[in-house]
């Protein structure tokens, strides 16, 4: 027998309204089922489809077994999900930080200096280190419960995004994409796509539900996940600034987010540079020991004129991946004049806009492209309200064989063809 509680009568009445009581986990749980249920289910049977194909081409092929472990290799076809940036994680949270330049002896080339684990940022890490102490799962299992968790997370932001400006079935559409998306094969493996793009898409619509606060905190969180947490940052700024001139949500609170947002970005680049004795040794670190350095586009500009006439001669050249680079890299600017013709806030066009061009400005392995735009979560916005006219039978072949073959342009294309 469930439990009521009187509430006041409404204004003109005589009599107080029974109701069930929500306190309880039950009713909560039901509710919570009930309003991201769908959601959930949409995003989790593509991925789970697509990650499918992604182990099975990885088995068929067995060439991860002849690889080092750290660069693509392993035991196990999932082995391969936490080499290359998730073996560095791993470094970092088992062992921490030891920020420091060292020069590679005798190196003349574009590499000179060793990697170093400051290049990589600590949350995901950090979190990876948290959830192993409290679970007993080791460093790979626990990596890839905080990517998988965030994954759902992040689909279910994109969604609550979307919903608002093309209403359920669009939101649903765009939480499907995300598991589709060129670049989505990290989002079930050892990276930080997921965790980054999951506090990118809440951070935004933080801000377009005016909970400042919030705004700040999540982005301050991103700013600790990865560095082009600075176009969220300034995404922000920008949203704070138009409310203040419309004066809003009065002077302290928009003021207050503005604060907050880049202390996590800011903060540890500052540390790193400190620990290193030198005001721009993470920039010198990522130069010298990975070759990613701003370089005002030449490096783009070279693949996207060379690629159209059959050459492969540009710097970190990979034939398979970098045609997959290009497709995405042009498909943004059309996705970017779209959303921007539904007038959608501000804060997710400047986002959109400025990590665009903060990728496609640095010189860094041009295939890697398709995974560092996979957090431009907006673009999905304006296909999600194109397809949201599809039956569910049209909709739902389009997803899905996007899905199965996601498992090889967004997975192993990236993994193993690739560098990710």
């Amino acid at each position: 027998m469930s439990t009521v509680q009187l509430r006041r009568p409404p204004a003109g009445t005589g009599h107080p309204e029974l109701h069930p009581t929500s306190r309880g986990l039950g009713p909560r749980l039901r509710t919570a089922a009930v309003r991201h249920g769908p959601v959930l289910l949409t995003y989790g049977v593509l991925k789970l489809a697509g990650f499918a194909v992604f182990m099975y081409l990885l088995d068929s092929a067995g060439d991860f077994r002849k690889k080092n472990p750290r660069f693509g290799g392993g035991e196990h076809a999932w082995d391969v999900l936490a080499s290359w940036d998730g073996w560095w994680y791993q470094q970092v949270a088992e062992h921490g930080y030891d920020p420091a330049l060292k020069p590679v002896p005798g190196a003349t080339g574009m590499i000179t200096l060793e990697g170093n684990s400051a290049a990589f940022f600590p949350l995901y890490p950090t979190l990876m280190r948290l959830v192993s102490e409290c679970t007993g799962l080791g460093l790979y299992g626990a990596g890839m419960v905080v990517s998988v968790v965030a994954s759902f997370a992040a689909a279910l932001g994109i969604y609550a995004v979307s919903k608002r400006l093309g209403g359920h079935r669009a939101g649903l559409v765009a939480a499907g994409l995300w598991a589709v998306w060129p670049g989505s094969g990290t989002e079930w493996s050892g990276y930080s796509e997921s965790l980054y793009t999951a506090l990118a898409a809440w951070a935004c619509h933080a801000v377009m539900t005016r909970r400042w606060l919030t705004a700040g905190l999540l982005t301050f969180a991103a700013g600790l996940c990865r560095p082009t947490a600075v176009a969220l940052v300034a995404a922000l700024a920008f949203a704070a600034v138009m409310a203040l001139r419309r004066r809003e949500d009065g002077i302290r609170r928009p003021l207050a987010a503005v604060a907050i947002a880049p202390l996590g970005l800011f903060g540890y680049l500052a540390w790193v540079n400190y620990r290193m004795g030198d005001l721009n040794g993470y920039s010198k670190l990522q130069d010298g020991a990975w070759g990613h350095k701003f370089d005002w586009g030449v490096h783009s500009f070279n693949v996207l004129t060379s690629i159209p006439v059959g050459h492969f001669d540009y710097l970190f050249a990979m034939p398979f991946e970098d045609v997959i680079g290009v497709c995405v890299v042009l498909m943004v600017p059309v996705l970017t004049v779209l959303l921007i013709r539904l007038r959608p806030p501000g804060v997710l066009v400047v986002y959109t806009v400025l990590s665009y061009l903060m990728v496609m400005t640095t010189q860094q392995y041009f295939g890697n492209v398709s995974r560092y735009l996979l957090p431009l979560f907006p673009l999905f916005v304006p296909l999600a309200l194109a397809m949201r006219r599809l039956r569910w039978p049209s909709l739902t072949t389009v997803l899905g064989m996007a899905a199965l073959a996601s498992g090889s342009y967004a997975g192993y294309v990236l993994f193993v063809l690739g560098v990710p």
